[in-house]
């Protein structure tokens, strides 16, 4: 049960923000989607951190040679999300050119895939943190997985804005541009599910999982969210964004983790 609640978090959260465009009438201004931005990077960093890659390295042990795996599995997750990010054709709501390999897709779907690349890596991170309480890890605790969840929840209320909103403005109707903002989460559960069975057979490769979804977050908040959220005037709002997203996530993770 306690699986099912944590696995559905994270959606749950994309479901809130995508219900936005039920609501608001008019887009979402500048400076209040380059605080967003920075305030789901700050969580991200944060979750990163201690909730991945310090119960990784707790599980590897002291010494260069029992940390390389986490290493390589950081470098890893990086390379990975690298490599999505190529091959995918996506395009980003603030930008006026797609991303990856041309594509006839209309621009509305390489938005939502756009997104789908960043739940990608938080869905691993939900999975592995899972897998790791059901094997029985003492470096991780079902607390501190569900305080990923919500985390993982809180950031993705402005992800699921930034996408349902656009997609009315690109001529959707609200019920159309909520569902495809809605369903744009479906990737986390099915990335936790995915990274969960997994690990079933492979306990051994937990901290490199742990550090692999660290660095797939991270190539997400570096490559995308922190520049978005600083481009242009005002980017103390951004700033100031990802101070508050960071707080709060380390306080999730210390105080219920």
């Amino acid at each position: 049960m306690e699986l099912l609640i944590g696995l559905s978090i994270p959606f749950l959260g994309t479901v809130i923000g995508a219900a936005m465009v039920l609501m608001l009438r008019n887009n979402i201004s500048d400076l209040t989607n380059r605080a967003m931005l920075g305030f789901a990077s700050g969580v991200m960093v944060a979750a990163s951190f201690w909730s991945l890659l310090q119960p990784a390295l707790e599980q590897a042990g002291n010494g260069i040679g029992n940390a390389w795996p986490v290493l390589a599995g950081f470098i890893a997750g990086i390379c990975f999300l690298l490599l999505l990010d190529t091959v995918i054709p996506h395009q980003h709501i603030e930008d006026s050119k797609p991303e990856g390999p041309d594509s006839r897709l209309p621009r509305s779907i390489k938005m939502i895939l756009a997104v789908a690349l960043h739940n990608i890596p938080e869905g691993m991170a939900v999975g592995v943190v899972f897998a790791g309480v059901i094997g029985g890890d003492t470096a991780l605790t079902i607390s501190g997985a569900l305080a990923l969840s919500i985390g993982m929840a809180i950031q993705n209320i402005p992800e699921g804005a930034i996408i349902s909103i656009p997609l009315r403005n690109e001529g959707k109707n609200r019920f159309k541009a909520f569902t495809w903002g809605a369903l744009s989460g479906l990737v986390e559960p099915v990335a936790a599910i995915a990274t969960i069975l997994f690990l079933g057979e492979n306990a051994s490769t937990m901290p490199i999982l742990l550090a692999f979804a660290a660095g797939a977050m991270l190539y997400v908040v570096v490559e995308e969210l922190i520049p978005s959220s600083q481009a242009g005037k005002h980017s103390n709002v951004g700033t100031i964004g990802f101070a508050v997203g960071f707080v709060l996530m380390m306080t999730l993770d210390v105080v219920i983790g």
